[in-house]
């Protein structure tokens, strides 16, 4: 298989091989299908331009109602909870899932269990019961976000614990809040101001949901078809990323995978390792369109992916030192007619009403691949447009970088009409 034809397949999977079809609005059942399709939503409380789980939908299918995203995820109404579609778990990451994906996640919950850590075990030295108190102040009250555990407990203005190797300050009770969503006896029950409000897992999935619990290989194999559908052609590691499963089980589900045909070892010109095509995966003659894809983005998540499909080395800035950041803080690579063309740094200004562009780049070589600097910024210039628009600001401010000139001139030839 060509390179060419693996960058297609992996675009094709991803739903990034057309252009966005203009003027019609995504419902319900449109978003279910992407996330069903990509698998997962990953989740980060970054919201420098906007958060992580929105910015993925918008990529491929333009312009949506972020409210209707959020009915699925987090619903308000009694209605809306009756048609929740996903549920929150540690997937790739913090992810939304597929509401009847969670019962291939409980080998995840078991090994959770199992495990002792220091900060749990620092909690349940300050209080043996915290545990069963947490949950049964949930099961009462709930959803209850920490701060309304903690005030239920009488634990309020307590003293902070450090945990996750000292990335936060949590007191005890979000620490046994955080252990009992990862062992899947709690799980988000909604959301306020994307401050998690835990709820009893059984009050939140339907008993059907609840009644899975595939045996772990089961799940293991299930897991990696469906990041094969998701991912077109894959190494075995680019596989086992999608929903970070153990190494040798991975090896294990691809290898009976293939025996079952279901998936097709190719070899991949100019790859350094075995690759596998998902059984029926679309391999299209031409891709076209054009997308702002997030840090978080599932076509770009995996870096060493990311560089060997298309040639672009990238890494996150909000997890690089200032004066080490190469391209900005919060940078979205720019995908055009199935190529990485650029890179753009983005900040949304809500105060101002503004999307701010601290900097603008055109990648090296992407005159060679049929989109030269003029191009790119005029491409680029009507995708920061639309984005713009969707978030409900107004202009795009372009401030440094070395595509600024070229993308200045495009928005103003744009605006000009």
């Amino acid at each position: 298989m060509t390179a060419a034809a693996a960058r297609r397949a992996a675009l094709a999977a991803q739903a990034l091989d057309a252009p966005v079809r203009a003027g019609v609005a995504p419902d319900r059942g449109t978003l279910k299908r992407l996330v069903r399709r990509l698998g997962l939503l990953q989740l980060d409380s970054v919201n420098v331009a906007v958060r992580a789980h929105y910015a993925p939908p918008f990529a491929r299918l333009g312009s949506y109602d972020r409210d209707v995203l959020d009915a699925l995820a987090w619903p308000q109404t009694a209605a809306d909870r009756r048609r929740r579609a996903f549920v929150e778990f540690w997937a790739h990451e913090a992810s939304l899932v597929p509401v009847e994906d969670w019962p291939l996640l409980r080998w995840r919950m078991r090994d959770n269990t199992a495990r002792t850590s220091r900060w749990l075990g620092s909690a349940l030295e300050h209080r043996p019961d915290i545990l069963d108190a947490v949950h049964d102040a949930v099961a009462a009250h709930g959803p209850l976000e920490a701060r309304e555990v903690e005030e239920v407990l009488g634990h309020a203005g307590e003293r902070k614990a450090r945990a996750y190797g000292g990335w936060w300050q949590r007191s005890d009770v979000k620490v046994a809040c955080e252990h009992l969503f990862a062992t899947g006896v709690l799980t988000t029950g909604t959301r306020r101001g994307f401050r998690r409000a835990y709820a009893v897992t059984e009050d939140v999935l339907p008993p059907h949901v609840l009644a899975r619990d595939p045996d772990r290989a089961e799940a293991m194999r299930e897991l990696t078809r469906r990041a094969a559908g998701a991912l077109g052609v894959a190494t075995e590691p680019d596989l086992r990323d999608h929903y970070r499963l153990p190494p040798a089980e991975s090896r294990a589900a691809v290898a009976e995978l293939v025996d079952a045909g279901e998936l097709v070892p190719v070899e991949v010109a100019g790859w350094d390792a075995p690759a596998y095509r998902a059984a029926g995966a679309r391999v299209p003659r031409k891709v076209a369109g054009r997308a702002l894809l997030a840090p978080f983005d599932p076509l770009v998540w995996f870096r060493p992916r990311t560089e060997r499909i298309f040639g672009f080395e990238y890494r996150i800035g909000i997890y690089t030192p200032a004066d080490q950041r190469t391209h900005g803080y919060y940078v979205f690579p720019f995908l055009l007619d199935g190529q990485l063309v650029g890179r753009v740094d983005l900040k949304t200004d809500r105060a101002a009403g503004v999307l701010r562009v601290p900097g603008a780049f055109a990648e090296p070589g992407s005159a060679e691949r049929g989109a030269d600097e003029a191009r790119v910024a005029a491409e680029m210039a009507g995708a920061l447009q639309e984005m713009a628009a969707w978030l409900g600001v107004g202009d795009v401010v372009v401030e440094g970088g070395p595509l600024a000139p070229a993308l200045s001139r495009a928005l103003r030839y744009a605006e000009a009409g």
